[in-house]
């Protein structure tokens, strides 16, 4: 019986592995997670869409292809333009040694007490944490996790979530890296949309405890949503604004 498994996953592996181009670069492995801000919303250009040699996705069926918008799947009728193919983008230009593979896992409107293990989002009947644990470990067969990048909050902005996120975003982070053996792994948080500003005064609340949670946590860094645009629904970036997130994602994990 031991042997049956040792086989199987010995293809399993093979398989994975096979799928990456075998150049002799090695496989850098970046975690996308969060609500739909990471996923994506903004509407596909060309640009968006013309893949790279060395950047590749992690997609439904857990196979590496080459990556291209739209790089999530969790919402298939409203999916678009996230931080992800951009931050990669940016990311190859300092690493060019190195195939850049991403493992989209966000899940649209999860708030972040479901993003702990057993938890289920009834809106898209997926378990966002174990699901993303279990696609990041699929894809570690690959390569090395070199980071995580987070966009998370949207759904905590209210009186009644706020008041506890702080301590449940560091216990989030915490947990990310003990299933991985990685407690210096990069973990990148980016600011949420503030695009009307007055209006929900727990926006800033979040978003100053995001700040203060990227500050005071070793290996860790922030990208701000400063100037970013919504694209008409007061809630989502567009395109153009979710490419320079996924810019200063890269630019805060290279301050690490």
């Amino acid at each position: 019986m031991k042997n049956i498994l040792l086989i199987i996953l010995l293809i399993t592996t093979q398989n994975v592995f096979s799928q990456l181009p075998a150049n002799g670069k090695k496989n850098h492995i970046y975690l996308l997670v969060g609500q739909s801000n990471m996923a994506g919303r903004g509407m596909p250009e060309e640009i968006d869409t013309l893949t790279d040699p060395n950047i590749w996705m992690f997609n439904k069926e857990d196979k590496w292809v080459p990556a291209r918008e739209p790089l999530h799947f969790d919402k298939p009728a409203v999916i678009g333009v996230g931080p992800g193919y951009a931050f990669a983008k940016e990311i190859l230009k300092a690493d060019k040694n190195a195939i850049i593979c991403l493992v989209p896992a966000a899940v649209g409107g999860t708030r972040i007490d479901l993003w702990k293990p057993g938890a289920y989002d009834e809106a898209t009947k997926t378990h966002p944490w174990d699901d993303a644990i279990r696609r990041a470990k699929a894809a570690l067969l690959s390569g090395e996790l070199k980071g995580i990048i987070w966009h998370q909050g949207e759904s905590d902005a209210n009186e009644t979530r706020s008041p506890t996120y702080e301590s449940k975003l560091r216990d989030l982070i915490e947990r990310f890296r003990a299933e991985f053996n990685a407690p210096t792994v990069p973990f990148i948080l980016g600011e949420i949309g503030d695009f009307k500003p007055g209006e929900n005064k727990e926006i800033p609340v979040i978003n100053a405890i995001i700040k203060k949670v990227a500050a005071t946590t070793k290996n860790s860094g922030l990208a701000e949503a400063k100037g970013l645009v919504h694209k008409g629904d007061f809630t989502h970036f567009d395109a153009a604004s979710a490419r320079e997130l996924g810019k200063r994602y890269a630019a805060a994990f290279f301050s690490n």
